[in-house]
């Protein structure tokens, strides 16, 4: 398997590049050296992985081999039966929505897509959601109530699409629509961000009854980049690194920090090097945590799960004053 390595991976990479070469050079008498160096790239990953900075989660979680919601889907699920358009304007390729089976368990899966390669990127817009795409969504679920079907969202965006045809079809009313719905929506609702949960975009699909996220994935308001531009650009100049590293830092946008917030409940771990060194295994630790927390979700009364969801997000943002001295 070809690996894109990161920036900050470089060191690993020259490391596993001369790997490669002895093993192709290898007459049989390099084996002592080829396992020290793979010894010591292994050692090298579990020092770097150990202390990533917010901005590499960023960079890991937009890794362009991660795993997308069909790769789970395709590993997770069976008898997978796409549903397309909100009924209102049109289909939204960004977001993919439809009926399956997780353990023979009947469920709805909504999540978004952002592509690979140029051509499907495109049609998949890069994974942002049109105002269509929220509604396909919003209508998806209100079938999972309907026939009583758990929901399992996915959430990977950079944001909802800015684009003046967007805001002209009211992005920001699907949005909202999204969250006041999903909150009554009478049937469990678990949310996963696999990637990058940016945003409106990443808000549309993501409220639920329990909040999971893989290790190296990201979730806030705004991009680093977006939010050092906003603070700190100053006019005919960019932001330069350190400014995206602050502002990824005060962003509190990882995985771990949003738990110690209580706004996530359960981090999924990832394999060494993030979900993209091995997609199936993060697939099946994936699906074993969904399967367990639906389990539990399964136990509680309706209206008791539905309350437990309001003031979960009633809480969100809530903070403390404390006295100087």
């Amino acid at each position: 398997m070809t690996i894109d390595y990161l920036d900050f991976e470089k060191p690993v990479a020259e490391i596993n590049k001369r790997i490669e070469e002895l093993r192709r050079l290898s007459d049989g008498k390099s084996i002592e050296e080829i396992q020290r160096l793979e010894q010591k790239a292994e050692g090298l990953m579990v020092e770097i992985y150990s202390h990533l900075t917010p901005w590499q989660k960023t960079l890991t979680a937009r890794h362009p081999s991660r795993p997308y919601t069909t790769d789970y889907v395709d590993f997770l699920m069976e008898d997978f039966i796409e549903i397309h358009g909100d009924r209102f304007f049109g289909d939204d390729p960004s977001i993919m929505a439809g009926l399956a089976r997780l353990d023979r368990i009947p469920v709805i899966v909504i999540g978004h897509q952002k592509g690979r390669g140029t051509r499907e990127r495109i049609y998949r817009n890069f994974g942002q959601p049109h105002p269509e795409g929220n509604r396909k969504a919003l209508r998806v679920m209100k079938l999972a109530e309907k026939f009583q079907k758990p929901v399992i969202t996915f959430v990977d965006t950079p944001g909802a699409y800015p684009g003046i045809g967007a805001e002209e079809r009211g992005q920001g009313e699907a949005i909202a629509r999204n969250l006041k719905e999903m909150v009554t929506i009478r049937m469990p609702i678990i949310v996963v961000v696999i990637g990058e949960g940016g945003s409106g975009g990443a808000l549309a699909l993501g409220v639920g009854d329990r909040i999971l996220m893989l290790e190296h994935s990201v979730y806030s308001v705004i991009s680093p980049e977006g939010c050092a531009a906003i603070l700190w650009k100053k006019d005919g100049q960019s932001v330069d690194q350190d400014e995206i590293d602050r502002a990824a830092e005060a962003l509190k946008l990882t995985a771990q920090e949003l738990f110690n917030l209580g706004i996530v409940d359960e981090i999924i771990k990832e394999p060494l090097g993030g979900a993209h060194r091995n997609p199936n295994e993060t697939a099946e630790t994936l699906g074993e945590a969904i399967k367990r927390n639906l389990r539990g979700l399964f136990q509680m009364p309706i209206d008791e799960l539905i309350n437990r969801r309001y003031e979960k997000f009633r809480r969100i943002g809530t903070f403390e004053e404390g006295t100087e001295g």
